[in-house]
């Protein structure tokens, strides 16, 4: 019995390795868990968890895009591969979330920053789930010092 789990989890990782997935995966949990945490230490109503589960999420759908363009689904003529539909998806699908923390209260419209770092969490996880992890790294500190730098800036000019 554990020979044909053995075989089944190893069996279904043709296009991305089981520990490459786990190290994509990972980084983008990170990754998104910094933005999230910069959220959460300013008390804003999407921080750690929501970051961390939008970056993974993407990561995952990049990884299960991979897989399934490994996957034999008939003759290579009746195959096609569009990997930029899926991150269409992945970030219509992030921006409805962002979009649902967005609201207007008054004259002021609140959380666009924590929605646009949503986003931006989506994005990182789908550069983490490509194999990109350098890029993501890299994004990740702009955005994290943007939100830092930028909110000290309007705190001062009394903006936020």
């Amino acid at each position: 019995m554990l020979d044909t789990i053995a075989n089944e989890i190893d069996g279904t990782f043709t296009s991305v390795p089981p520990l490459i997935a786990g190290i994509r995966l990972m980084a983008a949990l990170v990754l998104g868990g910094v933005i999230g945490f910069e959220r959460e230490w300013r008390s804003k109503p999407a921080g750690l968890r929501t970051h961390m589960l939008v970056s993974i999420a993407a990561c995952l759908f990049i990884i299960v895009s991979q897989q399934l363009s490994a996957m034999s689904f008939g003759a290579d003529a009746e195959l096609q591969v569009d990997p930029l539909r899926l991150i269409e998806a992945v970030t219509a699908g992030v921006a409805f979330l962002a979009a649902g923390i967005i609201f207007t209260s008054g004259d002021k419209v609140r959380n666009t920053t924590t929605g646009a770092s949503m986003w931006l969490a989506g994005g990182i996880g789908l550069a983490c789930g490509s194999g990109q992890m350098p890029l993501a790294a890299m994004a990740t500190v702009i955005v994290v010092t943007v939100l830092t730098l930028v909110g000290l800036v309007g705190r001062r000019i009394g903006q936020e």
